[in-house]
This record gives C-alpha cells, sequence and structure tokens, in this order.
C-alpha cells in the first residue's frame, strides 16, 4: 500500500508546483497589467488637467477701485477740487493677465452710494473707463452715464420707519448699490494686451462709499461646455486620454513581442528542373528482350531562333544534348540489326 501511495504522492506534489508557479505567473501578469492601467489613468488625468488649466481663462474677475482727488483748491466744502480717478491693475497676483486674448468679457463698475441730499441733488454724471498698455497707450476707452435710482419722500420714510430696528443697530445703511456696464464686450488684443485701466468719476460732489471693478467671462464652444458641464467634459477628456494612450501602448507592444501587428509572410521559391536533369531522365530508358517494341526515343528538344529566319547552331547545343542523340541513333540501329537477324532466321 505504502508503496502504490509513493507515485502517487509525487504526482500530486508536481501538480500543486506546477498550479503554484502558474498562478504565481498569473498574480504577476495581472500585478503588471493593474500598474499600468493606474498609470496609464494618472496619466490621462494629468493631461486632461494640464488642457484645462491652459485652455479655460478665468471666469470671473473683481478688484477694488480706490479714488483719489485733489484737495489744494480754494472752493466750497461740499465740491472737491478734481473729479475723482482710480489706476486698477488688469494683471493677476501683478502677474498673470486677467483677460485671455480673443475672449469676450464683460467689465462693469459697482457704486456703493448713500442716499445723501448731495447725490439725490446730483442728478446724472458721467463715468470714464480707459484701457492702456504697458507703455501707456490707451487702446480702448468708454463712457457711460448713471445716477441714482428714484424714490419719493413718502417711499422713504416708509422704508425708514420699517427698517428702523436694523438702521438703529448699525445692521443697514440708507445705501444704493448702482451697477454701470462699461464693456458688454470687451476683447484684449494679442499684440496690445491691455495691463491696466484709469477709471473717472466726472463729478466733483459725488459721494462714494467704496467701488468695486468685475470683469465676467462669456464662454462659447468647447469653453462653455467645460464651464457649464464640468463633470461630464472631465469624464470624456479623462477617457479620450485612456483610450489614446492604452491604443498607443498596445501596438507598442505587439511591435516589440511579434514585431508588427500582422507576422510576416515565409516566401517559398519552387526550383525548376534545368534542361540537362531532363536529358539524364529520359537517357536512363531501358529496352525490352528479343520480342519487346522499341519504345518512341524522347523528342527531340525544340530549336529556339535567335534571331529571325535563324537556329541555333549544332555548337550552341550542349553536349549532354549531343550525347543523348547518339544514343538514340545507337538504339536505332540495333533495333534494325536484331530485325534483320530474324528475317534471316525465318
Amino acid at each position: 500500500m505504502g508503496a502504490a501511495m509513493g507515485p502517487l504522492l509525487l504526482w500530486l506534489q508536481d501538480v500543486a508546483a506546477v498550479t503554484l508557479l502558474r498562478a504565481r505567473r498569473t498574480l504577476l501578469r495581472a500585478a503588471i497589467l493593474f500598474c499600468v492601467l493606474v498609470l496609464l489613468l494618472w496619466v490621462s488625468i494629468f493631461l486632461y488637467g494640464s488642457f484645462y488649466y491652459s485652455y479655460m481663462p478665468s471666469v470671473s474677475f473683481s478688484t477694488p477701485v480706490h479714488f483719489y482727488y485733489r484737495t489744494d483748491c480754494d472752493v466750497s466744502d461740499s465740491a472737491l477740487c478734481s473729479f475723482p480717478m482710480a489706476n486698477v491693475s488688469l494683471l493677476k497676483n501683478g502677474r498673470d493677465q486677467v483677460m485671455m486674448p480673443g475672449q469676450a468679457y464683460r467689465i462693469s463698475l459697482e457704486l456703493e452710494m448713500p442716499e445723501s441730499p448731495v447725490n439725490e441733488q446730483l442728478g446724472m454724471f458721467m463715468v470714464k473707463m480707459s484701457c492702456y498698455t504697458t507703455d501707456g497707450t490707451v487702446v480702448q476707452s468708454v463712457s457711460r452715464s448713471t445716477m441714482l435710482h428714484y424714490r419719493s419722500n413718502l417711499l422713504q420714510t416708509m422704508s425708514t420707519l420699517l427698517f428702523s430696528p436694523l438702521l438703529l443697530t448699525g445692521v443697514s445703511e440708507q445705501k444704493q448699490l448702482i451697477e454701470v456696464e462699461l464693456f458688454p464686450d470687451f476683447k484684449s488684443n494679442l499684440y496690445q494686451p491691455a495691463f491696466g485701466a484709469v477709471i473717472e468719476i466726472q463729478s466733483r460732489r459725488v459721494q462714494i462709499y467704496s467701488a468695486q471693478l468685475r470683469i465676467h467671462a462669456f464662454f462659447t464652444g468647447i469653453r462653455y461646455l467645460l464651464h457649464n458641464f464640468p463633470v461630464m467634459s472631465a469624464i470624456v477628456g479623462v477617457a479620450s486620454n485612456f483610450t489614446f494612450l492604452s491604443v498607443t501602448v498596445l501596438f507598442s507592444y505587439l511591435q516589440f513581442i511579434w514585431g508588427g501587428l500582422y507576422p510576416p509572410e515565409q516566401v517559398r521559391v519552387k526550383v525548376r528542373p534545368s534542361v540537362s536533369e531532363e536529358g539524364r531522365k529520359a537517357s536512363t530508358t531501358h529496352y525490352g528482350g528479343d520480342n519487346s517494341e522499341l519504345a518512341d526515343p524522347p523528342q527531340r528538344p525544340k530549336q529556339t531562333c535567335r534571331n529571325k529566319g535563324e537556329l541555333d547552331t549544332p555548337s550552341a547545343i550542349g553536349t549532354e544534348d549531343l550525347n543523348h542523340l547518339q544514343e538514340d541513333e545507337a538504339g536505332k540501329n540495333m533495333n534494325l540489326k536484331h530485325k534483320k537477324n530474324r528475317i534471316r532466321q525465318l
């Protein structure tokens, strides 16, 4: 019984060893495939992020506007010596341009103004904005008019009574937020980009709490899809990059392993026998006994014309062909002698 179990145990040991080796190879291939897929996915995400960062401009930009004016003139206390002006930089962090060349932007100015008697009596006033380049050249300039929204005395009294608790605690103030649209469709020039702007309030009696310059981009085409559908655009972009990289890696693997997508075809050349070999085969024909008939001799090779009207000379025929012809003549002579001897015997 123990002698019979020995080969069985050896066979089971060999099967276990082979199975373990195959499992190790399978796990190694799976690990390599998983690492390659993770690397391709990471590269796809990196490529899409780089494209999005370089292709998509800033959606909106806001910066405070600080006005300055002259106060060294001899005028009444209710008037300023000059128009309030402000110089605003159109660079993000002092280095990057806010507006990408060729992209449409909406530029507006928000003025926070108190509902004071001076502003109510001010009426309409002009707001001017001039964009300039690094050398100070003005590329675009625009002027817009604005004023406070009208509110009657009765409405102001009711509003004051209604919001008196908030007004007394300082949570709310009697002010209005005026938005002035300066450029509805501003496009920066590629060769002369705007690096700054000068904003001027053309009124010496205006009273302003604060001001904000806002720049908002209007996207079209691919930028519109990237901005309004970011998740779907990210999925499509990453999947496209992953597919392209996977196909490239697959073709590279096939080129490295097989030498190409299709293996090279094996060309077989069939060598035809020469004329001398055919003559040798024909010359090996044997004849029968006394009563045997003479077999038909092999046909003489056809003569080919080298030139028009000329045949090949005997010197042009190979020596092997001449030997073959001589053997045929000898065979014929022997056949004639055999027939004559039979006639004499009769």
